[in-house]
């Protein structure tokens, strides 16, 4: 297993905190179609003895998504496949949430010791869109949501726009030597905003890597939102093993439809079981803390990505790592 981060900002400063906290890979934000923007970007990482191992985020795909593509959004993927395995970062992340995002509702929600967490209830999202529509016609609401329109899809149109996908982009991954990892959706619900919603559950997941089976077709297990599905974390890593290539590492508490986040050894989720399974499916890919609790002097950072609950996190996680006979690599 390997440690890995993501840096908001990736300033100096961050950097050097997770190099000295024992972080090994860092993930990149989508930097866009140029690859000189992609080797400054590892180049800066590799200046603080860690690699850059994923691109993650703002990826230009939703008319991918939609079925709407002109051919314009394929071609920067494949364009950015081709820079990743020029620059050696070997992990795609993305996600199939048409028309927006993860979604939360409150971002302040309380955590132990009076920390900031992020928060979701599908009956305040319902309550604000009613009231929207009342009176401005309908938008998103909550943190990082975009806004997709009213345009209504159906599951099995997304199911048809993600075959596409994959037929289109998993070839061309194998050739670059890249691969694509999956994350769920967040919150995993059946619709939202008018919009279905297919990475949902277990059962789903399985689905998508027999679309088009490929070693380069795998999965983001993000442990939150499969915990908000309500599954059995540890034996769901056990169902889904080989398929998993990267993790993002957090945990929630309550349903789908209400749950707030938790510190990392705050929630339900055994954590150390956790831990174990991945171990005993052989995961050796990288491993992120994700949606961090905001502490004591942080008010002004992002909520979900400052720093200092990060820097708990990585001491958890190799404890834990250590614990099951994995330290990270």
């Amino acid at each position: 297993m390997r440690l890995a981060t993501v840096l908001t900002p990736m300033s100096p400063e961050n950097l050097t905190l997770a190099a000295q906290c024992g972080v090994t890979d860092v993930v990149g934000r989508y930097p866009g179609t140029k690859l000189d923007d992609l080797l400054r970007m590892r180049d800066q990482v590799e200046s603080y003895g860690m690699r850059l191992a994923t691109v993650e985020g703002y990826l230009p795909i939703e008319n991918l998504k939609l079925g709407r593509d002109d051919g314009t959004e394929l071609a920067a993927m494949k364009t950015l496949l081709g820079n990743m395995q020029q620059v050696g970062v070997k992990i795609l992340c993305y996600n199939f949430m048409a028309g927006t995002d993860w979604v939360r509702t409150r971002l302040d929600a309380p955590e132990r010791g009076g920390a900031k967490v992020t928060a979701f209830d599908l009956a305040e999202v319902e309550c604000a869109m009613s009231l929207n529509q009342s009176r401005s016609g309908p938008r998103d609401e909550g943190h990082n949501a975009r806004a997709g329109g009213s345009d209504e899809i159906t599951a099995e149109q997304l199911w048809q726009n993600l075959e596409r996908f994959l037929r289109e982009l998993v070839p061309a991954a194998e050739q670059t030597g890249v691969t694509l990892c999956m994350h769920p959706d967040d919150p995993p619900l059946l619709q939202l905003h008018g919009k279905a919603r297919i990475m949902n559950s277990v059962d789903n997941f399985e689905r998508l890597v027999n679309l088009v089976p490929s070693p380069a077709n795998a999965i983001c297990f993000c442990q939150g939102t499969f915990a908000a599905m309500g599954c059995d974390i540890p034996a769901s890593i056990r169902r889904l093993g080989r398929h998993i290539q990267y993790v993002h590492f957090r945990d929630v508490r309550g349903t789908r439809e209400n749950f707030v986040e938790t510190f990392h050894d705050n929630g339900p989720t055994d954590m150390a079981a956790a831990m174990q399974a991945y171990r005993d499916v052989g995961f050796t890919g990288p491993m992120r803390p994700d949606h961090v609790p905001q502490l004591y002097g942080e008010d002004d950072g992002e909520p979900g990505y400052t720093m200092l609950g990060r820097l708990f996190a990585y001491g958890y996680m190799r404890g834990l790592m250590h614990a099951v006979g994995q330290p990270p690599t």
